[in-house]
């Protein structure tokens, strides 16, 4: 199992950007991403990026945020740039590594109107 720590959560005014970071505590050669949980919803799919760098971004959020790694650091990053209220949730980084969920404890991410 791998732990997840997330950080880089906040409160910001519509428009504003934002970068999540998660670290790892080991290297993952597999697929990380990020989830969201917004009050009385269930947690939903963001973004997520292969070992060697390919992504996918759910619909409302592609163009406004971008998911990266650093492989080396173990490290996999969220900028959101032109964020909305709508976006304002916890904020979870994910990896399954070797057929074993795990999840960070969560960041919160408000914005305001």
């Amino acid at each position: 199992q791998v732990q997840l720590v997330e950080s880089g959560g906040g409160l910001v005014q519509a428009g504003g950007s934002l970068t999540l970071s998660c670290a790892a505590s080991r290297s993952i050669d597999r697929i990380m991403a990020w989830y969201r949980q917004a009050p009385g919803k269930q947690r939903e799919w963001v973004a997520s990026i292969t070992s060697d760098g390919t992504t996918n971004y759910k619909g409302s959020v592609k163009g406004r945020f971008t998911i990266s790694r650093d492989n080396a650091k173990n490290t996999v990053n969220l900028q959101m740039n032109g964020l909305k209220p709508e976006d304002t949730a916890v904020y979870y980084c994910y990896a399954n590594l070797e057929g074993i969920s795990s999840w960070g404890q969560g960041t919160q991410i408000t914005v305001s109107s």
